[in-house]
């Protein structure tokens, strides 16, 4: 998965003086927060890590000599960021990563803290612009959450090499000269870090955007049928191998048969609901709404669901719970009336 459209060094000069450095990080804020987030595997962290590179590059900015591209040198900044903030070992997961699938009748709900799961973003937080469908489909592909989660697999310093090389389109010495090494040693990472996606191979899912016209008919489907809580025409839109999982609980499902009698047993409360669209690490999204619980009129917020679709069915259905996180960030509304 080789992006070619991106130069690395020549992206921009560096500008003349540090008046013009804000206009300047302002243009890479998206495509850095996108690199980081495939680090981090966490939004909140890329912002921060982001956060982090600048003010790194405004406190060293006079001893930028301009011997490599501005770009180039944010992004040695934003990698030294991600590097130290694993150097403790932590890697983001999703259910899936970590234990068995359970069957409905016997599902024991166990959160596990917000530190442990890979975390939805936004597109425009990551995913930078451009005119070329191409590149736009890559880009899409990069930070899918089945791709993500891949990369948790790495090392960081495989992790780094293998987005900057495959993703960002990076040519070995520059990334050699990045992370301070040789471009024998780059190599090596590069060719260890595709063995190990080998062994972990990330599920197909098709991008939301541009839908094709079977990819609408089934999200229509899907919206209608979920609304209309008509769970046996719901679990016709999915795949025999069909997965939900609910972070922060580690619980995950596996099949038609307990999906559908998951939302007919413990998962009753969402009978009622109303779905908004959006879209997520490029992929097909929606806020759930239910029904207030006191009885009054209207919805809340109760999951951002981020679907997985490949060959015409649903395969994945994500439904990350922490809505206090997610609907601001998604800038999805607080209630529906």
């Amino acid at each position: 998965m080789t992006n070619t459209a991106q130069p690395a060094a020549g992206a921009a000069a560096a500008p003349d003086a540090a008046d013009g450095l804000d206009a300047a990080l302002d243009r890479y804020r998206v495509e850095l927060t996108g690199y980081c987030y495939r680090m981090l595997g966490s939004s909140f962290d890329a912002e921060d890590a982001v956060q982090d590179t600048y003010i790194r590059a405004w406190r060293s900015f006079e001893k930028f000599e301009g011997r490599s591209s501005l770009r180039s040198w944010l992004y040695r900044i934003a990698t030294n960021v991600c590097l130290d903030l694993l150097s403790a070992g932590s890697k983001r997961a999703r259910p899936m990563d970590l234990t068995a699938p359970q069957h409905q009748a016997t599902a024991v709900l166990s959160e596990r803290p917000e530190v442990t799961w890979l975390e939805p973003v936004p597109d425009g937080r990551v995913l930078p612009q451009t005119a070329d469908p191409a590149e736009m489909a890559l880009a899409r592909e990069s930070v899918r959450l089945a791709f993500v989660a891949a990369l948790q697999h790495l090392p960081p310093k495989q992790r780094a090499v293998l987005i900057l090389r495959e993703v960002l389109a990076w040519k070995a010495d520059e990334v050699a000269v990045l992370l301070e090494t040789t471009t024998a040693s780059v190599n090596s990472a590069l060719q260890r870090a595709r063995a190990t996606l080998s062994a972990h191979p990330p599920r197909e899912s098709e991008p939301a955007d541009p839908l094709d016209a079977e990819q609408v008919k089934l999200l229509e489907q899907y919206l209608s049928a979920f609304e209309a809580y008509d769970i046996t025409r719901l679990t016709t839109l999915l795949h025999e191998d069909a997965v939900l999982s609910m972070p922060p609980f580690d619980l995950w499902l596996q099949g038609p048969a307990d999906i559908a009698a998951w939302h007919l047993n413990q998962g009753i409360g969402c009978k009622g609901s109303r779905l908004l669209p959006t879209t997520a690490n490029g992929l097909p999204a929606f806020g759930q709404y239910r029904p207030r619980e006191d009885g009054r009129p209207g919805h809340v917020p109760w999951a951002l669901q981020v679907l997985e679709v490949s060959g015409g069915r649903i395969v994945g259905l994500n439904a990350f719970l922490d809505t206090a996180r997610w609907f601001p960030l998604f800038g999805l509304p607080e209630q529906l009336d």
